[in-house]
C-alpha cells in the first residue's frame, strides 16, 4: 500500500502498519508530492495556485480525527499601513488611536471573508499565527504613545497566536546653524517629523521565512505598500506555500490598491470593506492618564 503512494514502508503491513501508515503518509518527501500511480494527482486541486500541497486530504485526516482539508494560515500584518489606510477610508473625521485594528479580529475577518467566498473544491483556511510588525514612538520625545503601543502589544500577545514585532520610529529634527537639535523652551528637541523604519523589510523577510515552513499552507500579506512587491514575487518563486494578499475596499468609490506579482501569476487578494474594518476594531480604551 505504502509502495502505491511511492513512499518506502519503514515496519509490515497490517492494523498497525495501516495507522504507521498515516506517518508515512505525512512525511515530507523530497518533490513534496505523494501521487497514486495512475490516476489523477489529488494535488491538481492546488494547481491553480502553482505549488505543491504539504499534506494530502482524505483517509489520513480520518485516521487522525483532524480536519486537513484546512489551509494552516500565517497572516503577516504592515500594521501602520493597515490601520491609516483603513481609518482613512472608513473612518477620516476619528483620531487614529480611536479606530485601532486588533490584529487577531482583523485575521479572522479576512478568513471568515476569504472562506465565504470559495468556489466548490477550493479549501478553506484556518488561523495558526498572526505576525504584527509596528513602528515604536520614543520613550523620549513621545512618552504617553510609547506606553500606549506597548499596552497594546501586551493586550494582544494575550493570544498565543501572536507576536508583536515593534521598531523604534525614525525622527527628524529641526536644527540650528551650527548642525545641532534645536530645542523648544522646555529644552526638548523640536521634532519635524516622524517615519518607520525597517517596517517593510521585517515584512518582507517574514513573508519569505513562512512561504518555506513546512507548518504553513498559505501566507497572507496585509499590506498595501508596493515596496513590498519584490518579497511578494520571492514568496512566489519559492512555490512552496500559498501567497495571497488582503486589502481595504470601498466599492463603487476607491479601487484597492492591493500589491501584484511582478510576473503574470494571478494570487488571490481578499478585499475588505467598512463592516469588516469596524468588525476588526480594539474597543479596549488604552489611553494613558
Amino acid at each position: 500500500m505504502c509502495n502505491h503512494y511511492h513512499v518506502t514502508p519503514h515496519r509490515p503491513p497490517g492494523l498497525v502498519g495501516v495507522f504507521i501508515w498515516v506517518g508515512i503518509f505525512q512525511q515530507e518527501t523530497p518533490s513534496r508530492q505523494l501521487t497514486r500511480s495512475g490516476s489523477p494527482s489529488w494535488t491538481q486541486a492546488w494547481d491553480s495556485y502553482g505549488v505543491t500541497p504539504r499534506r494530502p486530504p482524505g483517509l489520513v485526516g480520518v485516521l487522525l480525527g483532524v480536519n486537513i482539508s484546512q489551509l494552516r494560515t500565517v497572516v503577516i500584518i504592515d500594521y501602520q499601513n493597515l490601520h491609516l489606510v483603513g481609518a482613512g477610508l472608513f473612518e477620516p473625521f476619528k483620531q487614529r488611536h480611536e479606530c485601532l485594528v486588533h490584529p487577531v479580529k482583523y485575521a479572522e475577518q479576512v478568513l471568515l471573508t476569504r472562506n465565504h467566498r470559495l468556489d466548490n473544491g477550493e479549501w478553506s483556511a484556518t488561523l495558526s499565527k498572526v505576525l504584527v510588525y509596528r513602528g515604536l514612538p520614543s520613550s523620549k520625545h513621545e512618552p504617553k504613545l510609547y506606553a500606549r503601543n506597548q499596552a497594546q502589544k501586551s493586550e494582544w500577545e494575550r493570544d498565543r497566536k501572536v507576536k508583536v514585532t515593534l521598531r523604534p520610529l525614525k525622527y527628524k529634527y529641526e536644527r540650528m546653524a551650527n548642525g545641532e537639535k534645536a530645542i523648544d523652551e522646555k529644552g526638548a528637541p523640536i521634532v519635524l517629523s516622524k517615519s518607520e523604519k525597517g517596517i517593510d523589510v521585517l515584512c518582507a523577510l517574514a513573508l519569505v521565512r513562512e512561504a518555506q515552513n513546512p507548518d504553513v499552507d498559505l501566507v497572507i500579506l496585509a499590506s498595501q505598500d508596493t515596496d513590498l512587491e519584490p518579497a511578494l514575487n520571492e514568496a512566489l518563486i519559492l512555490g512552496k506555500a500559498i501567497i495571497e494578499t488582503s486589502s481595504w475596499h470601498v466599492p463603487n468609490r476607491y479601487r484597492s490598491r492591493e500589491i501584484r506579482p511582478a510576473f503574470p501569476q494571478k494570487i488571490r487578494n481578499t478585499k475588505m470593506d467598512k463592516s469588516t474594518f469596524l468588525s476588526a476594531l480594539d474597543s479596549r480604551d488604552y489611553d494613558i492618564p
